[in-house]
């Protein structure tokens, strides 16, 4: 019987080794026909995807092309249509990508998801191949950002970082894990991360809003009684959590409501007096869901551009109306600023300031005086006159006009051929300094005669160019440990009226932002007023759909 068990098992152990040779021997040219067809839907696809690019994505495609290349179009991220661990975990990373405020479908995620799970060779190398290209994708939006700044409004030219492909796809590609190298990516410093925090802690609050409208009234002083004071702490409670409860009568403005008011009124570059004015309950009636838009926008900013673009750098944040002058990574002045209005708005950019002079002239430029003086002059000829102000027959003449001989009322505005310049002195527009850099929009950094509008809250006065406040001090800051040039000399010769130029003891990068949102010194999340209307541009932009291949 034992004999028997054994010799039956024997054969079918025998019949099973036989069948199992047999079936790999016979399945063998299936298997590798398998492996073969998704290795040429690959190829196909990485081709057919260069040929047909017209969206500015070729140098990404071959990097990615690449890598395949070198792997003998292995499939990177999934085994047997399924994904791999670090498959898995690259589809978690770009789920997360709200956190970065980028948006997860960018990023192909649910045709991806679609797509796996397939036998067919076809979907396979599409799925991989789109996971790379997510995966590039990503990295590059962290690094330098969703959009191209400069092709969403002229007035925004900074020096936005262009990314790698040819880095991102060998090390990202092969990385261990993907959102690690998706993180590397981001901006350094602190302010990038701050954001971030807070976008993740707006968001929250989203979740449980009720927002409460506050109607506009009369000005509320604190120990005032209004209905509004109880609606006033329900909308603070819902946009901050320190707010008190009402120490007595809920219809009147208690001190705890007071230091609460004064809080947000500080966040939000408000006059900090505690008084409910218009501005005030304009800006707390914003809804929460647009602080987030306002956020996420500001991420994206932050992308663009570093966030401290050298050793010696002026930064002016343009939405702040403030600037700061740091050398050798320490802050060595801070100073308000004016900037220019909604119509001539003060422009993104980045470039270097190599010197200053002092009693400049002004030299009218011609948009201004076709627009602005051209109806003066022709009520009263003589009118500059008063702002000592001299007209010269044309741009490259010295010849002084007669103005009280000019026609203006022929004077084509939009092609005022006269040059106008104003003389050094106390008048001049640009005051007593003058701070030239190089840059396309022709604005410049400058003092003013007109120093009582650095008291105004909100500072867009100028045509466009950056008044400081206190020049005289970011010179100190500037020159400090230079033996050819003081404070005191300056200073000296601005007040005798001389016309003198100094050079910077070394080259000041200038890079004027347009920052909304941003951490303060202490940590404190800032807001402030989108004066030139750019948030909701940048914001557009970010969700338009990209001019890739879409789920059909």
């Amino acid at each position: 019987m034992l004999r028997a068990v054994l010799r039956r098992t024997w054969l079918h152990r025998t019949g099973v080794c036989g069948v199992l040779a047999i079936s790999l021997l016979g399945g063998l040219a299936p298997a590798q026909a398998q492996g073969d067809a998704v290795i040429v839907a690959l190829k196909d696809r990485i081709r057919a995807a260069i040929q047909t690019a017209t969206d500015g994505s070729e140098p990404m495609l071959a990097a990615l092309g690449k890598v395949y290349a070198e792997r003998e179009h292995a499939l990177l991220w999934l085994d047997g249509g399924r994904p791999t661990r670090r498959g898995k975990a690259l589809l978690e990373a770009l789920k997360s990508m709200q956190d970065e405020g980028l948006e997860p479908e960018d990023y192909d995620v649910s045709l991806i998801e679609k797509l796996l799970g397939s036998d067919a060779p076809a979907d396979q190398a599409r799925a991989d191949f789109l996971m790379s290209r997510a995966l590039i994708l990503a990295g590059a939006d962290v690094s330098s950002g969703r959009v191209n700044a400069t092709a969403i409004d002229k007035d925004m030219s900074p020096v936005q970082r262009r990314p790698d492909y040819g880095a991102l796809a060998r090390e990202g590609l092969t990385a261990s894990d993907p959102r690690d190298f998706i993180q590397s990516m981001a901006p350094a410093g602190t302010q990038y991360p701050a954001l971030k925090k807070a976008l993740a802690q707006w968001r929250e609050r989203i979740k449980t809003e009720t927002y409460t409208k506050v109607p506009r009234g009369d000005l509320l002083r604190p120990g005032n009684c209004d209905a509004r004071v109880p609606l006033i702490r329900k909308r603070l409670s819902e946009t901050e959590a320190d707010v008190p409860k009402a120490a007595g009568d809920a219809n009147c403005y208690d001190d705890g409501l007071v230091a609460a008011v004064k809080r947000f009124q500080e966040a939000h570059n408000l006059s900090v007096d505690g008084v409910v004015g218009p501005r005030f309950t304009a800006s707390l009636n914003i809804p929460i869901e647009e602080k987030v838009q306002q956020i996420i926008v500001n991420l994206e900013r932050r992308r663009w551009a570093p966030e401290a673009p050298g050793n010696r750098y002026l930064l002016i944040n343009a939405a702040d109306y403030s600037a700061v002058f740091v050398d050798d990574g320490r802050v060595a002045f801070r100073t308000k600023v004016i900037v220019g209005t909604a119509k001539d708005q003060t422009p993104e950019i980045t470039s270097t300031m190599h010197s200053f002079q002092t009693n400049p002239y002004w030299t009218v430029p011609t948009s201004i005086a076709g627009e602005e003086y051209l109806p003066l002059l022709r009520r009263d000829p003589y009118a500059l006159q008063k702002s000592n102000m001299k007209i010269f027959a044309d741009w490259s003449s010295d010849t002084e006009l007669d103005p009280g001989t000019v026609d203006w009322a022929s004077v084509n505005p939009k092609a005022f051929p006269y040059r106008i310049r104003q003389e050094p002195g106390a008048s001049n527009a640009l005051g007593y300094i003058f701070f030239p850099f190089s840059n396309k929009y022709g604005i410049y950094v400058h003092d003013t005669s007109s120093r009582f509008l650095f008291t105004e809250g909100s500072r867009n006065f100028s045509h466009g160019c950056i008044r400081l406040q206190n020049p005289f001090a970011f010179i100190e800051a500037a020159v400090k440990g230079s033996s050819s040039v003081s404070r005191a000399r300056v200073e000296t010769l601005a007040n005798s009226g001389q016309r003198a130029n100094f050079g910077f003891p070394a080259p000041i990068t200038i890079q004027v932002t347009y920052q909304t949102v941003f951490a303060d010194d202490h940590g404190k999340i800032q807001f402030r007023d989108d004066i030139y209307g750019r948030d909701r541009k940048v914001f557009a932009a970010m969700r338009k759909t990209r001019m890739f291949e879409r789920a059909k």
